[in-house]
């Protein structure tokens, strides 16, 4: 199953209806078969702008972010019911990429960035984007621009 992280943004509430919305949010991703790995609380701040949700404008809200695995067919209907919850405000699933092998060793990490395949790669693609310079044989007896 793929990894998912979930942001959201909570109306303000006092803690045992928190609770119960956080509640609501868990047992919806585990009715559809799936995992939460770590929920993390971010604190209630003021909102950057005013938000208008289900009627009511929000200048407060609690940020959350959740990180779940789940079958990809359940993402549709999470965001569904998210959407449909009174208390979310706004809310974003994103898939966790996975991290992939590293294609160095730990002694080409230790060569001075010179050396190492990534850096040259970088200075050849630097090396083909410059622009070519004045051609003093241009048919011009002067040079155009200020030197």
């Amino acid at each position: 199953m793929p990894t998912y992280e979930l942001s959201l943004i909570l109306r303000h509430m006092t803690r045992p209806e928190l609770l119960s919305t956080l509640k609501r949010t868990g047992t919806a991703i585990f009715d559809r078969g799936g995992i939460i790995r770590k929920l993390e609380n971010f604190g209630t701040h003021e909102l950057p702008h005013k938000i208008s949700a289900h009627g009511l404008v929000h200048r407060t809200g609690t940020h959350f972010h959740i990180e779940f695995d789940t079958p990809p067919q359940a993402i549709a209907d999470l965001r569904e019911e998210f959407g449909r919850d009174v208390d979310i405000i706004r809310r974003q699933v994103f898939r966790v990429k996975p991290i992939s092998e590293q294609e160095s060793t730990p002694q080409e990490e230790q060569l001075p960035p010179a050396y190492r395949k990534d850096v040259q790669k970088m200075i050849e693609i630097g090396k083909r984007k410059q622009k070519p310079k004045y051609n003093y044989n241009s048919g011009l007896d002067y040079y155009p621009f200020q030197k």
